[in-house]
């Protein structure tokens, strides 16, 4: 009998996202406003207000199809990063576009290679492309570029780096990464995913921007999910040299950004304030958290993100489901092989301290 599906889909599972309110709210019968997520790494103030009157203001343009080529976008994208607009692309989430570059890029028994744990979307992409992933095991909590360089055959075309790193929230040196974009073979595409980093503060650290020009097969992934606040509406971007965008435009989409993701994204670009506020809100949030953490006697990794781990002495699954029973959403890390751990997304002051007042008596409970 004829196989329905290729052996490496069958042995793919579900991503599993953090648990929606709505669904808790169905699973507790209690109400929404009881309960907070600090699961997903969100913006905790929300969307910026510029973008919702953006939004507002397209509803009536709903019966049109979206701009096939995000031109003002684009625009826009180009005189805030001082690219040219034909050297950057646009995609329903950071997602699509990774996605987008395997398909392009992967041919049939070339491999990709990805630092363990990161994103575990870049392994489904790949094997759901028909591609085969190489995982190099994190150093301590840092990203391992000579793991990463000594596990590279002629095979490898596609090298995945996300900087700053989910879930572990360190991010790689600019000198670090030069090197190691200076020393791999010349023919292998790195795509760099940066999807936290305008919460990551410090010259010293790698940003894809002031690397392009010396490494023309690095293609830099970046998202209004995070920062921006616009998870909902599903929009990122990508910038790489003319030569590699000219291809992934070839086979993307047509409309695959929506009007409203379109106008939300060009307004919140210029909210340099929302920006600013959100920074200053996640900074305040983790000095709390840190030292609430401390007090408990709780091992946690400092991250430059907006999110960070939590070591438990039990294991992390079992704080996760105690906590879910509080009303409060976190997310338990066994999916990314670390067992010990919950990865705690910063929120405001008010969803931190009862996060805090939670933990204290789910640990009082666990240690008794």
């Amino acid at each position: 009998m004829r196989r329905l599906t290729r052996k490496d889909v069958e042995e793919l599972t579900p991503y599993p996202p953090g648990k929606p309110i709505e669904e808790l709210a169905r699973e507790l019968g209690i109400e929404k406003k009881s309960i907070i997520k600090l699961a997903s790494n969100e913006n905790p103030l929300g969307p910026s207000p510029k973008a919702i009157n953006a939004i507002k203001e397209k509803l009536a343009e709903l019966h049109r199809y979206p701009d096939g080529s995000g031109f003002y976008l684009k625009e826009r994208l180009s005189e805030k990063l001082g690219i040219p607009k034909d050297e950057i692309i646009v995609g329903n989430g950071s997602n699509e576009l990774i996605e987008l570059t395997i398909r392009t890029f992967l041919l049939p028994g070339e491999k990709t290679i990805q630092a363990f744990p990161t994103f575990l979307m870049y392994e489904k992409i790949v094997k759901g492309g028909g591609g085969k992933m190489v995982s190099v095991p994190i150093k301590g909590f840092d990203i391992d570029l000579e793991g990463i360089y000594r596990s590279i055959t002629p095979e490898t075309k596609i090298i995945f780096i996300n900087n700053p790193n989910n879930p572990t929230g360190q991010a790689i040196k600019k000198k670090e990464m030069n090197d190691f974009l200076s020393s791999i073979p010349k023919d292998i595409i790195v795509i760099l995913d940066e999807a936290y980093i305008e919460f990551a503060e410090g010259d010293d650290i790698a940003r894809g921007l002031g690397l392009l020009e010396s490494h023309p097969l690095l293609l830099v992934m970046r998202t209004f999910s995070k920062i921006y606040g616009l998870a909902g509406l599903r929009i990122g971007y990508g910038f790489g040299s003319k030569r590699l965008i000219d291809y992934m435009e070839r086979i993307r989409q047509p409309f695959n950004v929506n009007i409203l993701a379109q106008a939300g994204a060009l307004a919140a670009l210029d909210d340099d304030e929302f920006l600013s506020k959100t920074i200053e809100t996640i900074s305040e949030g983790k000095r709390y958290l840190y030292q609430q953490l401390e007090e408990m006697h709780l091992r946690y990794i400092p991250s430059v993100t907006n999110f960070f781990l939590v070591e438990f002495p039990v294991r992390g699954r079992e704080i996760y489901e105690k906590l879910l029973r509080k009303g409060v959403i976190v997310r338990s890390m066994e999916s990314y092989n670390l067992p010990q751990y919950i990865r705690i997304t910063v929120g405001l002051m008010e969803e931190n301290k009862k996060l805090i007042s939670a933990l204290k008596e789910v640990i009082s409970w666990e240690m008794s």
